[in-house]
Formats: structure tokens, sequence, C-alpha cells
């Protein structure tokens, strides 16, 4: 048989559970026979809109990007950010409803983030301030705004900084919904041809495989990756996001997408319906 060779260039954020993710393929602990892997590292939104014009092979996307490129991206069944009964959390500097906050500023890491389309579902009516993820907790400290939608390690440190939490929006979505949040995916381009498209797929699961499996040394490459949290949080982060349903999204996890889509069309954000095409194992 061939051997199947292709060169990819995969993006994904910044932060240790991407980092985690990719440790076996970044470090070649893993035979990756034929493809050739490069690393664009970048901050999740500016890999959204990297996509509107397919620029990488392989990327991380929020689901809410994802579902607006499904036409030129298939999604890969491994890879996914998801919070089962968590997620991103909408914080205060003091305690408020959720109603306190309709008409008021908040500041989101995003328009393309599935946390701003979370907090859309949930909040009818607001003003979105885009603010860069790691400045909005500074944000709301400053009075710059009135809330602030905290995502990666902001969901861990925010209480000891001294702030609020107003709702978790993951938490919101499975008392709706009893099913997780899907908040990242990782992304092919179609045009590879189905047999790259799976190969390149099954180097991925088998590097998540690996990061869970040497659990130890992944999380040292990744704590490169961790703005300066501690190990702990840097663990705790990790597990919150590399876990069962990153090996494969499962029934579960795929209906929750399907639901998040759904929910976002009745409610006017998104304009088309793109089919969801997963690359087959």
């Amino acid at each position: 048989m061939a051997l199947i060779k292709a060169k990819i260039r995969v993006g994904h954020s910044p932060d240790p559970d991407d980092a985690f993710m990719f440790y076996a393929i970044a470090h070649e602990k893993i035979k990756t026979d034929g493809i050739t892997f490069s690393h664009v590292i970048e901050d999740i939104e500016s890999l959204n809109r990297r996509s509107f014009q397919g620029e990488l092979e392989v990327t991380a996307l929020s689901a809410f990007t994802f579902f607006q490129v499904a036409d030129r991206y298939a999604l890969m069944p491994c890879g996914a950010s998801i919070g089962d009964n968590y997620g991103p959390i909408l914080i205060s500097k003091k305690s408020l409803y959720p109603k306190d906050l309709e008409g008021k500023k908040i500041a989101v890491p995003g328009l393309h983030t599935t946390a701003y389309l979370t907090l859309r579902l949930f909040l009818q009516d607001f003003k979105e301030v885009v603010v860069p993820f790691d400045r909005i907790l500074d944000a709301v400290e400053k009075g710059e705004v009135d809330a602030g939608l905290v995502i990666h390690e902001g969901q861990l440190t925010y209480e000891t900084l001294g702030f609020k939490k107003v709702a978790d929006l993951g938490e919101w979505f499975y008392e709706m919904t009893k099913l997780p949040l899907p908040l990242g995916v990782d992304a092919i381009r179609k045009n590879l041809g189905r047999d790259v498209m799976r190969k390149v797929t099954k180097i991925l699961r088998t590097s998540i495989e690996y990061g869970l499996e040497h659990r130890k040394e992944a999380l040292e490459y990744a704590m490169k990756f961790g703005r300066g949290i501690p190990t702990d949080t840097a663990d705790r982060f990790v597990g919150m996001y590399v876990n069962d349903y990153t090996v494969d999204i499962g029934r579960k996890g795929k209906e929750g997408l399907r639901v998040l889509q759904q929910a976002a069309q009745e409610r006017g954000l998104l304009q088309k319906n793109a089919k969801i095409e997963w690359v087959d194992m």
C-alpha cells in the first residue's frame, strides 16, 4: 500500500489543554508515517478568523465558528474541549443576578467564540465589549465593563482574585439540555481527501492518548503555555478539557453540538444550516 504523505499546518492555541494534546506530535513521541506537522500557535479568536479563509489544514476552532465553516472543514471525533456541567463563567465585582446585567456592558473574549454564543443564548440583551481573554478580569476590576465572561484558567482563578460568579454557562446549558457543552473542536480541511483526513485524525487521537498515558511529561510541556499559573491549576485545567470526550466525542458530545447549533439558528445567530461532517475512523 502506498505511503500517504502530506504537510499539515496545525493551528492550536497557547493554552495548557491544547499543548497537552499536541505534545506527542510536537516532540515526535509517536510515528507520523509520511505526515509532517508544523505548529501554528495563536489565540483561539485568531484561529477562528483564519478558518473563514481556510488557511490551515488542521485547526482548533470554537464550535460556534465551526458551524460557519462546516462547508470547508470536517470535524475530527477527537480533540474536542467539552464542558460537562461546567464552562465559561460570567463574573462581576459584586454579587448580581443575571437579570441585573440586562443592557449592561459585558467583556467577551471574541465574537466568534462559543463562550460568546452561549452568553447570547443565556442573556437576551447586553452590550458586548471585545477584550482579549487574559485582560477580562482586569477590565472588570477597573470598571470598564459591568461583568466579564471568563474562559481558560480564569475559570479556576477568578474567586481567589475576589470576583463573584453570576453564572456558569456550562451548568446552565446542562440544566437546559442534560448535555455537555462543546466549546472547542478540532477540524480538518475536506479538500485533503479522505485518506489524509483519516490518517491525520488517527495521529491526533494517538497524541491525545499518549499525553493521558504520560501525564507528567505532557503536563510539564503544557506548563510552558500556562501563562505563569501554578502546576496544580494547570493540572486541574487540563483535567477539565482533556478527558474521555477529547479521545472520542461520543454520542452525548455530538448531541450537545447539534443542540447548540440548533439553538443558535433559532435565535438568529447562525445564518446557514451547515451539515456537520465527521471524519470517519
